[in-house]
């Protein structure tokens, strides 16, 4: 089965281009030129998308946003001509899962899906405290409550989940919830640090999500 790629583009001879590249990497390309129809489809069959941030009627990353809030899980790759710190950290804070520089190579663009729709795959059933790791839904249960996670704050959670109460280092978060070489400063972990910190408190989870300063982080 093909993975389906939710490929948000407006300039019509790069849509085009994405298109038939992606299709020639076995994938099955779905067009959407604008925030509106990006919107509509991203359902759940749609196994990630491809999302560039200067759309006519909205910035990518709000779309990202809104389509996060409607419930959308999948991974999401920027695309963008701009290449600032500044730029990559709104995309990451947006619930962005990896960020590509305009020009870019289709197969760079390739590598990257599969490796953000690898770490989005189901990972083993994982518990901790009052707490179920819900892989099937890239959530979790408390009490038998489920609750949505994006993909990167699900792969930090499970990172947290597997070390059993112990510290798990930042770089190792790092290489746990992002792509391979992938840029991620301390202030984009933080930010997601904090928004798992507030799912598990809205969650009313007994659970804590502390920090060892100076080492890293852990689940108690």
């Amino acid at each position: 089965m093909r993975h389906r790629i939710l490929v948000v583009e407006d300039d019509h001879a790069l849509r085009d281009v994405l298109l038939r590249g992606l299709r020639d990497e076995d994938f099955e390309p779905l067009p959407a030129p604008d925030g509106a129809a990006a919107l509509r489809l991203a359902t759940g069959d749609v196994t990630a998308a491809v999302m560039d941030i200067g759309l006519p009627d909205a910035d990518g990353r709000d779309v990202c946003q809104a389509m996060r809030a409607n419930g959308f899980l999948a991974p999401v790759v920027f695309l963008t001509a701009y290449d600032r710190l500044a730029d990559r950290l709104s995309g990451f804070s947006a619930g962005g899962d990896d960020y590509l520089p305009k020009p870019f190579h289709l197969a760079e663009l390739a590598a990257r899906l599969r490796a953000v729709i690898k770490r989005a795959g189901p990972c083993p059933m994982a518990e901790a405290g009052d707490l179920v790791l819900d892989a099937t839904q890239h959530g979790f249960l408390v009490r038998g409550n489920r609750f949505d996670l994006t993909p990167t704050e699900f792969r930090l959670l499970a990172a947290l989940i597997a070390a059993s109460g112990g510290i798990v280092r930042r770089r190792d978060l790092v290489r746990a919830a992002w792509p391979e070489g992938a840029r991620v400063s301390d202030n984009t972990l933080d930010q997601y640090l904090t928004r798992l910190r507030r799912k598990l408190r809205d969650a009313g989870s007994g659970l804590t999500l502390g920090t060892a300063r100076g080492v890293g982080h852990r689940l108690s």
